[in-house]
């Protein structure tokens, strides 16, 4: 299952959900708020760009926003809402892609950066996002904390939600800290559609070195976009990585 193929011409005129899911007003609001106030007066730049969910707001704050992006089909439904000029998009992979100019802010949002399947692509992530900053530039991500705690000694899938018309469920290889989403959707007949998606996860403590081997330091950590703190029992964190003011 390589990246592309998954995030093709079906998955990008499925993606959105206007109004619900996380296109939901208390999904999207508090992210594109805070946000902006990262951005402060610079441009910012979002990996991982998709169609736009993020970025479309956040430039009517008046934030100019970049995108990087590896499927073409995604870009084409961010079109539909945006043109270039309004918000530029270089296809390409988020972790070595380059995009014209410096940013203040480049962020990664919704569990994106365990797209890439490897450490090293994840480090390298990282580095691309301090290549393209400023001197005291902010790099944002929002990733789920895994929940290996939920499963059973000897069980490699956890069903994660349920309900009527869909089922979430996970399967975990623990040895290389992968795992497959599988998505079933289905009515009253005997079919089901199934979307997959292979993650790699990472710990939050395994993140902070990654971000300090690109030459970032931990700002801040929050249990979401409005600054709930973080604590032991929390499923996801929003993180804010920070390079130093002079390099």
């Amino acid at each position: 299952m390589d990246q592309e193929s998954i995030w093709g011409a079906d998955a990008a005129h499925s993606y959105d959900t206007p109004g619900t899911g996380m296109f939901a007003p208390d999904v999207l609001g508090p992210a594109v708020d805070r946000l902006a106030q990262l951005a402060g007066d610079g441009a910012a730049l979002e990996f991982a760009i998709g169609t736009g969910r993020v970025a479309i707001p956040l430039a009517e704050h008046g934030v100019p926003v970049t995108g990087i992006e590896l499927s073409r089909p995604m870009v084409e439904q961010l079109r539909t809402k945006a043109d270039e000029s309004t918000i530029p998009v270089v296809i390409g992979d988020m972790a070595t892609a380059t995009a014209p100019g410096t940013y203040s802010l480049v962020y990664l949002v919704y569990n994106t950066i365990s797209n890439l399947l490897t450490q090293a692509e994840q480090v390298e992530c990282f580095r691309n996002a301090a290549r393209h900053l400023a001197p005291g530039g902010r790099f944002v991500i929002e990733l789920w904390v895994p929940e290996l705690r939920k499963l059973p000694p000897g069980q490699t899938a956890m069903v994660w939600q349920s309900e009527p018309g869909y089922i979430g469920l996970d399967t975990y290889d623990v040895l290389r800290q992968h795992v497959v989403s599988h998505h079933f959707r289905f009515n009253e007949t005997e079919q089901a559609e199934l979307f997959r998606s292979p993650h790699r996860y990472i710990w939050p403590a395994e993140l902070d070195l990654m971000a300090q081997l690109a030459g970032f330091e931990l700002e801040t950590r929050h249990a979401d976009w409005g600054g709930a703190e973080f604590t032991a029992e929390s499923d996801s964190h929003v993180s804010v990585y920070r390079l130093p003011p002079t390099r």
